[in-house]
């Protein structure tokens, strides 16, 4: 989908940088998010050298949205030239379509369109064609979950452009282009349809709400001082894993966390000094992948609360979180009036509350189970 772009240039001397602020995943009227506002995707446009005709550029894109993912089939940046800019190479990325290229007999051009469209490498692609952060066929991951691989990047070699400060002109409406929420997802689209129109195998298991994902919020064991809660996050996909997963969930309690077993967790406190929202994502080589629907096809972990006095109820569904994000899908939580009242006295406790996501285009669904 298409983001909003905010220009600002900074540092004219050897070279020239360009950075863009890119609400990209959203679309502009949802742009912001109260979960992650500060949640961005920058992209820097620096001109390392000059050339003959032109410079060599190094672009990179940073996802600094804290739990929102570039999956596949991955991201794709474009722009528009403000001359009759060509690019004679590209290393760590390619454009989609070469464009009319005609008039060049000896050397010919990487790319002659004038609102040339960007791709990553895929991972394994020549060593010759390579570029620092490049080849992770246009995934990002999210900023708080794995910043290292947050970062992509390619490099240009444009031609018919500036030679200097003075000359050159930055290109300019830019445009990225990716997978998730609000947007096109031709990766579910592909999954979705399956190999030939024909197939008739299910593509997720048949249950009750026939949804993709299932978070299930086990209000577990009431202590004097403390409380516990299991989570588990089942995928009913036939044809789908998860990798890099990560769940964002918002209680009042998170302030009080005090173990988390088997997930990693990191606090967002997006309001500053107000700790209510959590991260939780799997840890590598054990559960950081969700496989597809089957008996292994679940995470789950348990966390240990310390009750604050006088905030601290099972009354009118304060036990159960007010948001919860799966890959940054937000799930639409059941009207308060829904939610199970608990005694606060009864050391076993059998409330849960099961949400199921729908990822494209059909609203979200809830049950709420009794154990």
């Amino acid at each position: 989908m298409a983001a909003r772009p905010g220009l600002l240039f900074l540092r004219l001397g050897a070279s020239i940088a360009l950075l863009l602020a890119l609400s990209a995943l959203l679309p502009s009227s949802d742009a912001y998010d109260p979960l992650d506002p500060g949640g961005n995707i920058t992209i820097k446009w620096d001109v390392m050298e000059w050339n003959p005709d032109g410079y060599t550029a190094a672009v990179s894109l940073y996802n600094y949205q804290q739990y929102r993912h570039i999956q596949l089939p991955g991201w794709k940046l474009s722009w528009v030239w403000q001359k009759k800019e060509i690019i004679w190479k590209m290393f760590g990325g390619q454009t989609t379509e070469q464009g009319d290229c005609s008039k060049f007999k000896a050397e010919i051009p990487h790319c002659c369109k004038r609102d040339p469209e960007v791709v990553d490498l895929l991972p394994g692609a020549p060593y010759g064609t390579q570029f620092a952060n490049c080849c992770k066929g246009g995934v990002l991951n999210s900023w708080a979950q794995d910043s290292a691989n947050a970062v992509a990047s390619f490099q240009v070699v444009v031609g018919q452009a500036g030679t200097s400060n003075k000359t050159v002109k930055v290109p300019r409406s830019f445009t990225l282009r990716a997978p998730g929420p609000g947007g096109n997802s031709p990766y579910l689209a592909s999954v979705v349809n399956g190999e030939s129109a024909s197939s008739l195998e299910p593509l997720v298991e048949c249950t009750s709400h026939m949804c993709p994902i299932r978070v299930h919020w086990h209000v577990k064991v009431n202590y004097k001082d403390y409380w516990r809660v299991k989570i588990t996050v089942t995928n009913f996909n036939y044809r789908m894993n998860y990798s890099q997963w990560n769940l964002v969930a918002q209680h009042p309690n998170f302030d009080n966390l005090t173990t988390i077993f088997s997930f990693n967790y990191k606090p967002l406190s997006p309001y500053g000094t107000i700790n209510d929202t959590a991260m939780l994502w799997g840890i590598k080589y054990y559960n950081d992948m969700l496989v597809t629907a089957g008996p292994d096809g679940n995470v789950q972990s348990e966390l240990l609360f310390r009750k604050e006095p006088g905030a601290f109820t099972f009354q009118k569904g304060w036990a159960f979180p007010r948001r919860v994000y799966f890959n940054g899908d937000n799930c639409v939580m059941p009207p308060p009036d829904a939610y199970p009242w608990l005694p606060n006295a009864s050391p076993r406790l059998s409330a849960s509350l099961t949400l199921t996501l729908v990822t494209v285009g059909t609203a979200m669904a809830f049950l709420l189970v009794h154990a």
